[in-house]
């Protein structure tokens, strides 16, 4: 509660100033922009969800990457939606995920997790041992 608070005192002050320095009309423009600019994201997140889930099916990133990418990505979306300036600033920010994983690394201090190494695949003449079911397609009786 006490955060929502300080975003909310800090949201009334930033907007404040920018309203008062860019005039009605702009900032009218700019909080209808920025709302279709988040509901557009939201309506694209499923382009963003396929590019991250190639990244962790390629072993780039991890599921835990995974998730707080896609998580940050949505509230970005809504940052961008709701009115305000300071909220559509943080929003923009967070659709980029390099800035994402260094917000979320410096102030959460959070480590990353490799629960699944990158992947190598064998070369030269090193054996595999394949294991197959033969099954007989003839149904004659014998």
């Amino acid at each position: 509660m006490k955060y929502f608070l300080i975003y909310l005192f800090l949201e009334v002050m930033v907007s404040v100033n920018a309203a008062s320095a860019i005039g009605a009309v702009a900032t009218f423009v700019e909080l209808v922009l920025s709302a279709l600019i988040g509901f557009i994201l939201l309506a694209n997140m499923r382009v963003t969800l396929m590019q991250n889930l190639s990244a962790l099916m390629q072993g780039e990133i991890s599921l835990q990457s995974f998730q707080r990418l896609n998580l940050w990505t949505i509230v970005g979306a809504i940052l961008l939606i709701l009115p305000g300036f300071l909220g559509d600033i943080v929003g923009l920010l967070l659709q980029f995920s390099s800035i994402v994983t260094l917000l979320v690394a410096k102030f959460l201090h959070v480590k990353e997790d490799n629960q699944y190494p990158p992947r190598h695949f064998k070369q030269g003449n090193e054996d595999e041992i394949i294991d197959i079911e033969v099954i007989d397609d003839d149904h004659r009786i014998k």
